[in-house]
Parts: C-alpha cells; sequence; structure tokens
C-alpha cells in the first residue's frame, strides 16, 4: 500500500513535469506525442468507455493517465530523456522556466488589476459610471 502512495505522490508529478519537457521539445518524435495526445483527449473526453470495452472500460481515468505519461517517457530517446531529468533536477528545466514566467505573467496581471483598482477608488467622484448615467 506504501508503494502505491509513494507512486502517486512522489513519481506521478515527477513523471508529468518529464513528459511535459519532452512534449515541449523537437527532436522527441510526433507519433510518441501523438499517442500521448490522444490518450488524455480520452482523460478529458465526456464520453465515458462502458465496462464492455477490452482494457480501456476497466481502466479508471487517473489509472490511464498514469499509463499513458509512463508510457510516452519510456518511448522517448534515453538521452534526451536524461538531459531532461537532469535540467528538472537543477530547477532549469522547460517546465520550471515556464512556471517562472507563468507566475511572473500572474503577478504583474494582478499589480496592475489592484493598481486600476486603486485609481478607482481614489478617482470616484472624478468618473461617472454608465449605470449611474441616466
Amino acid at each position: 500500500m506504501f508503494s502505491r502512495a509513494k507512486t502517486v505522490l512522489f513519481d506521478v508529478p515527477r513523471h508529468g513535469k518529464l513528459a511535459y519537457c519532452l512534449m515541449r521539445d523537437e527532436r522527441i518524435p510526433a507519433a510518441p506525442k501523438a499517442v500521448l495526445l490522444g490518450a488524455l483527449g480520452v482523460i478529458v473526453s465526456p464520453l465515458d468507455f462502458p465496462a464492455w470495452i477490452p482494457v480501456l472500460g476497466e481502466l479508471d481515468m487517473l489509472a490511464l493517465g498514469i499509463l499513458a505519461v509512463e508510457t510516452f517517457v519510456a518511448a522517448c530517446p534515453e538521452e534526451i530523456r536524461r538531459e531532461h531529468e537532469e535540467a528538472l533536477k537543477m530547477k532549469q528545466s522547460i517546465w520550471d522556466r515556464d512556471v517562472r514566467d507563468t507566475v511572473g505573467a500572474a503577478r504583474h496581471g494582478v499589480g496592475r488589476l489592484v493598481d486600476r483598482i486603486r485609481s478607482r477608488v481614489r478617482h470616484r467622484d472624478e468618473y461617472q459610471s454608465m449605470s449611474e448615467v441616466g
């Protein structure tokens, strides 16, 4: 039981980050990327597979996601996979860069929103909203 919990808590997020980096790498062939995207498409699809379909009907969506990511990572060239694993360990991966960029953009956007709200509150008497006209 502990090994399953360990897999879910540690291995799945690590493999998810690795899969993200590998998906963004142009050196990875299109076929494994297409298979992973297809499996993820099945997961987010509103269609549910009935139990009578062999294999798919019996896998729940979490298991299918884990299997898809594991299969994709295993299908990628080992040299490229190791390169991305090292970059993840050093916090210099595509994943880390994209997260930093996204957090920075979100902070900037929230900062601008707060500034606009403050400006409107300060200048409330100068402006008349459209709902107050008429």
